[in-house]
């Protein structure tokens, strides 16, 4: 098929536009309208750089009747192509009696979810292994600490079935590079499993939390129809390491699991898991990662500020943004996981600390939207070795609860007198949509002084960008420490520890993915590359 790009419509444009569009490009390769047999939208985009004329972009692969013909006159068309060949296909299959163990997935957030599904579809029958509890289960106990401040340190936003991604924006795209086409066999997957149809050609797709429980569950079953095995309420306490190889797992129920494979997808929360394998000499490193807090605007004035007259249009949607300010101390400031029309979440699984993160539902009809706005942090800010991030994030998390009063509130204060640095007493026009609640605060000893000063130097600055960001009223709530793992197990190019073999460190967690998507697509990476040591002459 044919790719054609930068097909741009108005907003309100009928169905019959995009085909006459679509046949007026066609032209160029001389190809007649009555030759055009079919269309599908590949890609569907807004350009609204220029607010007065926000227009819809599209990407479409079109059947031509002599597409050969066409094809000899795509050189020196703009925006012209070939549909590349973006299908799925299996790298082995597994022996029908194999010789070997059957592989093991330490969590089921989206890496571990998708390395235990791939695994399971080319016939390994993988035990997946999940210290939280199934995601209905496990909604219940997060609703516990939101509704009545009672935290499970098992079963929280950060463990469970689904992964700290089940309470978030659900947001399905990535700057990561992708030219083997993962990312649509990840689409393709949700789509299976209940997510909606629009997630294959929106140019920033979401689901939201409430579909992505049912989507997981489906996708769980799956993995138990192709033989795999789920595990809930089994952590990992231990890791038996012979001869520089995997052998097996000591699980907390007391029971050891023998296994010499073994997909490490624990997520970016799980420091337990980081101490142990620090403590059996796996070879672990301090990665940067960032810090900050949460703000809160009115969802209609980001609406406004970047759509203008067309604020509100069914196909815009709630809007979204995205900013960064380097500021005059070296510190880089910018927006972190941002959710139009959501809320900011209690998100900590340890007791008596304060994590926030944001989440979104599909309709995004929230009142408020929501954004992390976060300082770049190196491992030159927290000297030490490889644990040492973790106990400087725990230090602020601690800090947010004293703060908060606590019992898990979290500390907010307007941006007004943030930026002039007095306390907040009261709250404003925006309400904070925090559960259990937000305690109006002084900010600025919640976090290092250098991080303080460049979010207080940057927000009047983003207010240039974005017209009432630095709003009086505006709230920002703390803190925001885990927008990544403080940690990265490096891994060789077989996706194997750099010292151990049988274990591969995948995903958020170990240091290889930021957010559902990627690390969606990194667990079908080491899947396969686990497939393929295990049958390297049974190429699929």
């Amino acid at each position: 098929m044919l790719r054609l790009s930068e097909v741009k419509l108005p907003l309100d444009h009928p169905d019959s536009d995009l085909e006459a569009a679509i046949i007026a490009r066609l032209a160029t390769l001389g190809v007649p309208a009555g030759d055009l047999i079919r269309y599908t939208v590949f890609r569907r985009s807004h350009d609204a750089r220029k607010r007065a004329d926000i227009k819809l972009s599209y990407i479409v692969d079109v059947e031509v009747r002599d597409e050969a013909a066409a094809r000899k006159q795509l050189d020196g068309q703009p925006h012209c192509g070939i549909t590349p060949d973006m299908s799925y296909h299996f790298v082995a299959k597994a022996p029908e009696h194999p010789e070997f163990q059957r592989p093991v997935v330490i969590g089921m957030g989206p890496c571990g979810l998708f390395a235990g599904l791939l695994l399971a579809q080319m016939g390994f029958r993988p035990i997946i292994l999940e210290r939280g509890k199934a995601v209905r289960e496990r909604t219940k106990d997060t609703f516990g600490l939101w509704r009545k401040s009672v935290l499970n340190p098992e079963s929280n936003v950060q463990f469970g079935e689904g992964g700290a991604g089940t309470f978030s924006d659900g947001k399905l795209y990535s700057q990561i590079k992708d030219p083997k086409h993962y990312g649509r066999k990840v689409l393709d997957e949700f789509v299976k499993a209940g997510a909606p149809d629009d997630i294959l050609y929106l140019s920033r797709p979401h689901i939201g939390t409430f579909r992505l429980v049912s989507m997981v569950e489906k996708m769980r079953a799956t993995i138990h129809e192709l033989g795999g095995e789920v595990r809930f309420e089994m952590r990992v306490d231990d890791i038996e390491i012979e001869d520089g190889k995997v052998r097996g797992l000591t699980l907390s129920n007391g029971e050891t699991l023998r296994c010499d494979n073994v997909v490490l997808a624990v997520g970016h929360s799980a420091r337990d898991t980081f101490q142990m394998l620090s403590d059996r000499g796996v070879y672990i490193e301090s990665k940067p990662f960032s810090l900050g807090f949460r703000i809160e605007h009115p969802q209609g004035l980001i609406d406004r500020s970047r759509f203008g007259k067309f604020a509100g249009h069914k196909q815009l949607g709630a809007a979204d943004y995205k900013v960064v300010h380097h500021a005059s101390n070296g510190r880089a400031v910018y927006s972190f996981c941002m959710c139009p029309g959501g809320t900011v979440v209690a998100a900590t699984s340890e007791p008596g600390r304060v994590v926030t993160n944001g989440m979104s539902q599909y309709s995004r009809a929230e009142r408020n939207a929501n954004a992390g706005i976060v300082v770049g942090i190196t491992p030159d800010d927290y000297p030490g070795g490889p644990m040492a991030g973790i106990a400087f994030q725990r230090k602020w998390e601690e800090r947010a609860f004293e703060l908060g009063g606590g019992n898990y509130c979290a500390p907010g204060q307007l941006v007004g007198d943030f930026i002039a640095g007095r306390p907040s007493t009261s709250l404003g026009s925006v309400v904070p949509s925090y559960k259990p609640g937000v305690t109006p605060t002084d900010l600025s000893t919640a976090l290092p002084d250098y991080v303080i000063e460049a979010i207080r130097e940057a927000l009047p600055q983003l207010d240039r960008k974005i017209e009432g960001f630095a709003m009086h009223d505006a709230v920002l709530t703390g803190v925001e420490t885990r927008t990544s793992s403080p940690i990265r197990v490096r891994r060789k190019d077989d996706f194997q520890s750099m010292n151990v073999e049988g274990l591969y460190p995948a995903g958020e967690g170990a240091g290889y993915a930021g957010g559902i998507y990627s690390a969606a697509i990194d667990g079908i990476e080491v899947a396969e590359a686990l497939a393929l040591k295990l049958v390297p002459s049974r190429a699929a």
